[in-house]
């Protein structure tokens, strides 16, 4: 099984643990194939950076890159019309349609209100780790 985990997720894996975490180490342990694009690393790196200085978390990056060692790099490709109101959450379903995913992970609003676009669905944490952990 293929999946792209939204930054949400993966910064509340790394920083705070619970089913976030769970999925993360499945990702580690290649349980399922986390799919990432240059577009979405930058992204992670960014967000990491911002969230460690906030709470003062020392080894976010380094615990970012064992997990992204794991992933599959995908290209992306440009979307011709914006798919979510935020347009910045545009980089999951553009990697979704490049990379062919069918699952997005995610909690965000957005990215669920565009569940289904192109045939790629959007789902929780809680329910994306119920698939996982049947395997």
């Amino acid at each position: 099984m293929r999946a792209i985990l939204d930054t949400n997720v993966l910064v509340s894996g790394i920083l705070f643990g619970g089913i976030p975490r769970k999925i993360l180490e499945c990702a580690q342990r290649r349980t399922f194939t986390m799919v990432i694009t240059h577009d979405i690393l930058s992204e992670y790196y960014e967000v990491i950076e911002r969230v460690s200085k906030e709470y003062n978390v020392k080894r976010a990056s380094s615990v970012l890159e064992s997990i992204i060692s794991k992933a599959e790099l995908s290209f992306s490709i440009t979307l011709h019309e914006p798919v979510c109101i935020d347009p910045d959450d545009d980089i999951f379903f553009a990697a979704a349609k490049a990379a062919k995913v069918k699952i997005i992970v995610s909690g965000d609003k957005h990215l669920k209100a565009a569940s289904g676009w192109s045939g790629v669905k959007v789902i929780s944490p809680a329910t994306f780790y119920k698939l996982i952990s049947k395997r």
